[in-house]
């Protein structure tokens, strides 16, 4: 098992849970973040962390989300690490509570 990023972090992109991973698992792009499964230790550290509980278990993935799971690993394998908190995009606040953004996701 490891932990996934929803769609919930697009254009949030808070890195709070960045300072808190053991194995620097966390790759950044331009306005997500997302956790490489191979690097993931399931520690849990990141989930109480995210402002916008963006952070689930893969087997607690909601319902129309399980495309998340190869998309996490799909990106991680091409961003890069990301191993300290930066702040988040100005208008992040703003975006926190939307939902459906995976319109809104830049590779």
């Amino acid at each position: 098992m490891t932990y996934i990023v929803l769609e919930s972090c697009i254009r949030c992109k808070y890195t709070d849970c960045v300072e808190v991973c053991p194995v620097d698992c966390f790759h950044e792009g331009p306005n997500m973040l997302v956790i490489d499964p191979e690097e993931c230790i399931d520690c849990s550290l990141c989930v109480p962390e995210c402002p916008v509980d963006a952070i689930v278990s893969e087997d607690d993935v909601p319902a129309g989300q399980e495309n998340l799971i190869e998309l996490n690993r799909e990106l991680s394998e091409q961003w890069p690490v990301l191993v300290e908190k930066k702040d988040a995009p100005a208008d992040a606040d703003d975006w926190k509570d939307k939902t459906d953004k995976l319109s809104y996701l830049e590779r």
